[in-house]
């Protein structure tokens, strides 16, 4: 299988902090690729391909508007995400109770 032929899921297309940066981006509003461009010490080319891995997660879509294609954030596939990271929430309440817990006492004393 070529690497052009690979799909993304949610999980590979968050992992890179432009990604992440450009969702943040697209949570605001409808944007072109020129204006996510704008936003990067990078080539419209590298943008281009963050976007098709988004695109390929389903965490964008796309729409050509005249000469332009806008991209608009689509965060339905975060629920996996969410669904995912709530397992080891239980593992974080724990910690701020003890950390509770242990401040607490030393106040106490």
């Amino acid at each position: 299988m070529s690497s052009s032929a690979e799909k993304y899921d949610v999980f590979q297309a968050i992992a890179d902090p432009t990604r992440r940066e450009v969702l943040r981006l697209l949570a605001e509003k409808e944007l072109s690729i020129s204006n996510i461009t704008l936003h990067f010490p990078m080539s419209r080319t590298a943008i281009v391909k963050h976007l098709h891995i988004l695109s390929e997660a389903k965490l964008v879509s796309g729409r050509k508007e005249g000469r332009e294609k806008l991209y608009r954030l689509q965060p339905e596939p975060l629920e996996e995400l969410k669904q995912w990271l709530s397992f080891y929430e239980q593992f974080w309440s724990n910690k701020l109770s003890m950390l509770r817990y242990v401040v607490e006492e030393e106040k106490g004393k």
